[in-house]
Formats: C-alpha cells, structure tokens, sequence
C-alpha cells in the first residue's frame, strides 16, 4: 500500500477525535475571539432612540488589558504559578524518592499521599478556609490571630499552602512513574564506583527522571496559569491579591460585560500558549530530538 493510500485509514480513524475537538475546543475558541471585538448592551442610535443589541467595538475590549486591574490579576497569576510549581516540583520529587523505596507499609503511604489530590478543589478550599479561620486550627497551633482570608499578603500565603498541599502528589505521582522506569543495574554500577546519595541523585537519577519531571511541570504549569477555583472558595471573589486572570474574566462574564470578558480570556489564552511554546523551546528541546532519533532509527530498522 502506498504512503498516500495509508493516509486516508488513519485520517478517518481520527475524524472523531477532531470533530470532538472542533466541537468543544476550536469552536468556543472563536467565539470567544469573535465576542472580544463587540460590545452588547444598550446606546443611542443616530437618531437619538436607545437600542439594545451588540455592536462592533474594535480593539476597544482590549484598552483593558493595559488597567491597573488587569495587570494586578496577571502579576498575582505568575507570581502564584512560579511559587507554587517550585514547591512542588521540590516536594513532589521528595514524595516520589521516598514511595520508590522498598518497606513495609509502602502501599499505604503511597495511597496516604495521593489522597489531597484526589479531593475535588472546592472540597479543599472549605477545608483550609476552615483551618485558615481567626479560630482555626494554624492559628491555634501558631498562638496568632493572622487573619489568612482576608485579603493582603497571608492571604497569598494561603493559597499557595492550599495548593501545594494538593497538587505536589500530582508531580509526585507522574515523577514515581519515571523513576520505575530506570533500570536497578544503573544504580548498582554507581554504588560499585563509589558514588555517594547526592552524586547519585544529581548525576543519575534527576537526569533519567527528566522526561517525566517536565512533563509534570508542563502540566502544573498549564494548570496553574487557568487558576480560578481556589483563590474564589478560600478567600473569596473580587480580592486585590488574590485575584487570578481567570477570576477577573469570571467577575466580568457575570457583571455582563461579555466583550471584556471575552478580550480577556482571550489575552490569558495568548499567554498560555507563549509559556507552553517559550518551556517546550528551551527545556524540552533535548525531549523533542530524543522522540525524533528514535522514529528515524525505527524507520532505519524498517
């Protein structure tokens, strides 16, 4: 069979999975950007008479990008994504190292870690707004009377333990699966040689488990840009240093203001896809030759 006549199987093998993705993903997508260029609501005709309908506005949902707002929503969004995806690329790291050891007990320290990731997002936020309480428990245990939901800086703090708290099983799960992967010979050997636990880790382990670590931090990353859920349950809608982008998009989806909300999501949309293009260019790159050597070397044996 022919490389063109092979084609046509594999294209109608797909045709769902694209058609679904038209469906749920493209087509919003433009809607959303058709919806950034138009203002809907009421004004005056040329004739004086008050209309209501939409109209096109341009690039005037876009002026909103440059407010002080808007800026305060992007800063709070980094500056959570970059401290939290730290901390739990270093925890998670920790957690895998240590479900990865062979002893008794192994499986239910396993189950016990991966317990916070598996509690819906909402349900966590209850939780910690519980403990984050002026009576709450890490007051009691610290002898304060921090107030960590209102809004200022604790509030930051508690966000950020929340998630932590939640999603470093998530890193630590997806790096567990890259270290079962390494073969027990390798290790052996650097024993032999006399490496020490830290020249093995550093010269052994963290470069064979790279593949998945950047994988976990791909999807932190992608995750923790589109944060919304959290910051709303714990501290609450409409707070100055904890609002995310995607919670600004959402305060003004439901005060109506269908264009702005729309020019939004669509800027957040931008950004996204410049950090997933900027990490995959500069950290995945050893990744993406590693996958195409080993297609032509698949092709050379065939």
């Amino acid at each position: 069979m022919s490389t063109r006549n092979s084609r046509w199987p594999a294209a109608l093998m797909l045709s769902p999975t694209m058609i679904v993705l038209a469906l749920v993903v493209f087509y919003p997508l433009l809607s959303a950007l058709r919806e950034s260029f138009y203002e809907s609501g009421q004004r005056l005709d040329a004739d004086g008479f008050v209309v209501a309908g939409e109209w096109f506005a341009g690039l005037a949902n876009y002026a909103g990008v440059v407010e002080q707002r808007f800026l305060n929503a992007a800063v709070n969004t980094t500056l959570f994504t970059v401290v939290t995806v730290a901390l739990e690329v270093v925890l998670g790291v920790a957690m895998a190292l240590v479900m990865q050891r062979a002893f008794r007990g192994r499986a239910v320290l396993r189950a016990s870690i991966l317990v916070p990731w598996a509690v819906p997002t909402a349900v966590s936020g209850l939780m910690w707004k519980w403990i984050f309480q002026a009576d709450g428990v890490a007051n009691a245990l610290l002898g304060t009377d921090i107030l960590w939901t209102a809004d200022g800086a604790w509030a930051k703090l508690a966000v950020v333990i929340a998630d932590v708290w939640k999603t470093a099983p998530f890193v630590g799960l997806l790096v567990l699966a890259g270290l079962q992967v390494i073969p027990a010979e390798v290790y052996e050997a650097a024993k032999v040689d006399g490496s020490t636990a830290r020249q093995t880790f550093w010269r052994i382990t963290l470069p064979l488990v790279k593949p998945a670590l950047l994988v976990a931090v791909l999807f932190r990353l992608m995750d923790a840009l589109r944060v919304f859920d959290l910051p709303y349950v714990l501290v609450g809608p409409r707070k100055q240093s904890v609002e995310t982008l995607s919670g600004l998009i959402w305060d003004e989806a439901t005060r109506v203001h269908y264009g702005p909300a729309a020019a939004y999501g669509t800027a957040l949309f931008v950004y996204i896809a410049l950090i997933a293009f900027v990490f995959v260019k500069l950290l995945g790159a050893d990744l993406l030759s590693d996958v195409r050597s080993r297609r032509k070397e698949a092709r050379d044996v065939a």
